[in-house]
């Protein structure tokens, strides 16, 4: 029996399906091995040598795939086809050498871009060595990673408190998203005027043409500049004479576009479904890895991470004979389309994303998927099938009219298109294809050349020039693919680490930079500017790819980066604080100050006048201050353009409080607005809730703030207070050390006790549900757990959030975001809870015998351990 290693549970079960008895096959769930998170994991002056650590769930499966191999004939790797599955491959491994337990069985790796049982069986066919140079270049991708993070981002904590961190490929992604809004910030709207005319054959049919040229001068989109003119323009055409000078009908020919690779897969889900990057990589996992479809698991669809656009012969052949089928034989092109990669730098020699059977239907196979599943699965066939159709066949006229008054002249053109023959268009359109489709649906009626046309309306409009668009992810990505930042794999990644680090927001599906994303590409900027270089970005990606092509040594390329980045970051540690600041004030001028409407200096302190604004650096990030502090306390958070709104909140009196006759005051600080009764240490403060503006603060709404927690009556039945306040999580009630959530902040300072006591008997009676085994409603759904026994599912409990499959609860590690768990994780959890409890949990009654049976076991632990030192 041959043990055979591939990432994932859900692969594991499907390929075991079609290999038989004389196979185990075991999950590695991902990564087994990776660098510890503290300094010293890649060793420069130790020629780049590096620690590997094993985490508390990989050393249990590793301990299974051990024991598996030393009672087997031999060790199949079969991992994913690409860089990172070549290096999971070798990370098991090694692991299995220092073991021991491969002694002299044999070892091979073979790949499969689907998982089908053809291409496994194939696959296990041909079978292979570990490819050395693929897995060189995995080691320098993740020295560099570990080097730039474990490197720059100290020097940013130091010079730059309240950055997170910064990363090689994740800095430069965020530079695109700054400049960009940096290039926003600077636009200069330009008014501009549009001149059409709406006319009529002698056949009394209608049409619109533009104006294109006016008295000897051709126009461009900006000519006309203003109402004045435009209102000259038009009067001239309302006393001209129309006169149809040429109509020219020329036929056009519209290719379908490859099939997907990773990010372009991305992209046309974020336009046409909504998806996030991350999101379309796990539903495309699980189609990929195989779905049920009526007895038998298959995959789907091709391997997901590829930035190769060309399709096996056998594919082909196999989405011809769909198109005859389905669309008819006019559909079918005489030979096959064959495509060639534009992407800078594309390396991966898998084919592109398509089903691995184009017969199975997406309208078939909606029974067996989910909705995310059916609509992407969906996607991909539309995309593939559409590569191998005939070209849509467009006829584009446009008809030339020449407009006369008197002396002066003018030329208007009207465009229009018809779709003779849609070819690929029946099956698939991207944005760019409907745009066009919008422009052949302005079909023409009859016109012919020389004839005389009725003028019925000339409109003139009014526009203005709009700057750039806010990069959307599907943007993004498209735009690192151009540049050659990056990888397919990466994409995906690179986003949710810059969110997760709050250096960029999403909202309305734009990415916006924070201001704390803005300072630190601000600072990279000014003082590593090489190192956020898109061509040097670029130019490394290229080196990994000649590493992986065995043309180039991985720790030569390591040694000369090392050499020059090492020398700029102590250059930048002899930097005074000070020096930082200055050269950010001038780098993010417009952010920091920005420019006031009555023309004042942006810098002049708006609240003692002779002070100096200026970036500072506090225990918790930037923010604007007066240079006269401290006997001018004016502050302001950095990215509040509100300039003067800030220095009226600053200090506005409010009153006093007629209880102890301290003043009350409305203040800005650099976490927002807040009301404060006193001064000094002792002063109490409360910040505004959400939704209370600064200007609707009055001396009652100040009160009421610092008067909070509020008592609002003793319970009826235990006779303790309870009380109504707001926290870090909104507005809530308290008693008996126990929180019950309020609906609005206005019910903190209106809610009476029969409502308090109605509202706490609520959320005590839907604890009381989940300890007598109630459960909290599912966050998200994770489809159904390869093993059996139902679904995997993100729930949120008393203690926090947890996976759940059955009867087994596994708590998410610390920060984990849950609407952000995959399948994989989930798993590992759940396996790591089942090893932990045997799979069940333990009668109440006995946690206390299980309590002291885990101490014992601890101390003999302890014990024995302190033998073996």
């Amino acid at each position: 029996m041959d043990v055979v290693v591939v990432e994932s549970p859900a692969k594991a079960k499907t390929i075991n399906k079609y290999l038989g008895r004389n196979y185990k096959v075991l999950a590695s769930f991902g990564h087994v091995r990776d660098l510890p998170s503290k300094d010293g994991s890649v060793r420069p002056d130790e020629d780049f040598s590096m620690s590997w650590e094993v985490d508390g769930p990989s050393s249990k499966r590793l301990a299974e795939i051990t024991k598996a191999v030393r009672d087997a004939d031999g060790l199949i790797l079969a991992t994913d086809p690409d860089r990172e599955g070549e290096a999971i491959s070798w990370h098991v491994l090694e692991v299995l050498r220092q073991k021991k337990a491969l002694k002299d069985k044999p070892v091979r790796r073979v790949v499969f871009n689907a998982i089908t049982k053809q291409s496994v069986l194939d696959a296990m066919a041909n079978p292979r060595d570990i490819d050395g140079p693929l897995v060189d270049a995995y080691l320098a991708r993740r020295a560099l990673d570990y080097l730039v993070g474990f490197t720059l981002s100290p020097v940013l904590w130091r010079k730059l408190p309240g950055a997170r961190s910064a990363g090689r490929v994740q800095s430069v992604a965020l530079r695109l998203v700054c400049d960009r809004e940096a290039e926003i910030e600077r636009f200069v709207r330009e008014e501009y005027w549009q001149i059409a005319a709406l006319l009529k054959t002698p056949r009394n049919d209608d049409f619109e043409a533009r104006l294109t040229e006016y008295d000897g001068k051709k126009l461009q989109k900006l000519d006309i500049k203003n109402r004045q003119q435009a209102d000259s323009i038009k009067a001239m055409l309302e006393g001209a004479a129309f006169k149809v000078l040429s109509v020219e009908a020329k036929p056009t020919k519209r290719n379908p576009g490859p099939p997907f690779t990773t990010s372009t897969l991305q992209q046309a889900a974020s336009s046409r479904l909504g998806f996030s990057a991350s999101r379309t990589m796990q539903v495309a996992q699980r189609l990929y890895e195989g779905i049920d479809i009526g007895g038998e698991t298959a995959g789907l669809i091709t391997y997901m991470r590829t930035d190769g656009v060309q399709m096996a012969p056998e594919a082909i052949a196999g989405a011809r004979e769909t198109i005859g089928k389905e669309f008819g034989d006019r559909y079918l092109p005489e030979k096959p389309r064959q495509y060639t990669a534009k992407a800078k730098n594309a390396q991966e020699a898998h084919e592109a994303i398509r089903p691995t059977d184009f017969s199975r239907l997406p309208s078939e196979m909606r029974q067996y998927l989910d909705a995310d599943q059916a609509k992407l699965y969906d996607l991909i066939w539309k995309r593939a099938i559409s590569s191998q159709m005939q070209p849509a066949e467009i006829e584009r006229t446009t008809v030339e009219i020449e407009a006369a008054n008197g002396q002066k002249k003018a030329a208007l053109r009207a465009v229009g298109s018809v779709v003779r023959f849609d070819g690929f268009i029946a099956a698939y359109t991207d944005q760019k294809e409907e745009d066009a489709e919008d422009e052949d649906a302005r079909r023409l009626p009859e016109i012919r050349s020389g004839e005389s046309l009725k003028r019925e309306t000339i409109d003139a409009t009014q526009h203005t020039t709009e700057p750039p668009p806010r990069y959307s992810e599907a943007s993004l990505i498209k735009r690192m693919e151009e540049l050659g930042i990056g990888r397919p794999s990466t994409y995906a990644a690179t986003l949710k680490t810059l969110e997760d680090r709050e250096y960029v927001k999403i909202d309305k599906r734009r990415l916006i930079p924070e201001a704390k994303g803005r300072l630190v590409t601000a600072f990279l900027e000014s003082f590593f500017e090489r190192y956020v270089e898109y061509d040097f970005t670029a130019s490394l990606e290229e080196k990994l790819d000649e590493i992986s092509d065995g043309k180039l040594a991985w720790k030569e390329v390591l040694r000369d980066f090392w050499k020059q980045f090492s020398a700029s970051v102590d250059d930048i540690k002899e930097l005074r604080v000070g020096d930082v600041l200055e050269a950010l004030n001038l780098t993010l001028a417009p952010l920091v100050f920005p420019a006031r409407e009555d023309g004042t200096d942006p810098r002049s302190c708006p609240k003692c006048g002779s002070g100096q604004l200026s970036l500072k650096l506090g225990r918790y990030g930037a923010f604007v201050g007066c240079s006269n502090y401290p006997e001018c306390g004016y502050t302001r958070q950095l990215g509040d353009d509100n300039a003067e709104g800030s220095a009226e909140t600053a200090d506005r009196d409010l009153g006093v409080d007629p209880h102890t006759g301290e003043a009350i005051t409305l203040k800005n600080g650099r976490f927002g607005p807040y009301v404060q009764r006193g001064d000094g240490k002792d002063a109490k403060r409360s910040s505004l809730p959400k939704g209370w503006a600064p200007e609707t603060i009055d001396h009652e709404k100040a009160m009421a703030l610092l008067s909070l927690p509020r008592d609002v009556g003793k319970h009826p039945e235990t006779g303790k207070m309870i009380s109504a306040g707001i926290g870090r999580y909104g507005p809530f009630l308290l008693h008996d050390g126990a929180y019950a959530n309020l609906e609005s902040v206005e019910d903190v300072f209106s809610v009476g006790i029969n409502r308090a006591v109605s509202t706490i008997a609520e959320k005590a009676a839907s604890r009381g549900a989940g300890r007598r085994g109630g459960t909290p409603a599912a966050l998200k759904e994770l489809g159904e757990h390869p093993d059996g026994g139902g679904k995997i599912t993100v729930r949120e409990g008393r203690y926090g959030p947890y996976v759940n499959h059955g009867k087994i609860n596994a708590t998410l590690p610390k920060g984990k975001e849950p609407m952000s768990v995959t399948v994989e994780e989930a798993l590992a959890l759940i396996a790591e809870k089942a090893g932990k409890s045997g799979g069940k949990k333990a009668p109440a009654k006995k946690s206390a015998a299980k309590k002291t049976t885990a101490k014992k076991t601890a101390k003999k632990t302890a014990t024995a351990s302190k033998k073996k030192e």
